[in-house]
Order: structure tokens, then C-alpha cells, then sequence
């Protein structure tokens, strides 16, 4: 089994972490971060795994045709 997602997760990481690092952020403080919104996601992973599946209770309503252009 290869571990290539993985190797791409540590990759974006390393970027993003270099990133803050050139922009002025101290290390502990964006692996700090780092952790904290990992978790965030995890709860709210948790919570709702694919919000995309969810159906919405608002009725969706047609555009409405009466603006002065629409009878052009």
C-alpha cells in the first residue's frame, strides 16, 4: 500500500507552515493553530460529514420576471 496522500498532506504542510514562518509567525505559534483548527474540522466533520448532502427545508423560489427589462 503506498502512502502518497500522505506524502502530500506532510508536503502541503511543510509549505504552509514555511509560509506563515516567512510572513513573520513564530513556529509554536502556527503549529499551535495548526492543531487547533485540525480539530475544528474534526468536529464539525463529526457534527455533518458531507454538509453537501444536505437538503435544505427553505422552498427554493423562481427568479422573479418582472424587472423592467424582462418584457424586452
Amino acid at each position: 500500500m503506498s502512502n502518497d496522500w500522505r506524502d502530500e498532506l506532510r508536503n502541503g504542510l511543510e509549505s504552509l507552515l514555511d509560509q506563515a514562518g516567512v510572513s513573520g509567525a513564530k513556529q509554536a505559534d502556527v503549529f499551535k493553530a495548526t492543531i487547533e483548527e485540525i480539530e475544528r474540522l474534526r468536529i464539525a466533520n463529526e457534527r455533518d460529514p458531507d454538509p453537501a448532502d444536505d437538503v435544505s427545508e427553505d422552498a427554493i423560489e423562481e427568479p422573479a420576471n418582472d424587472w423592467p427589462a424582462a418584457s424586452t
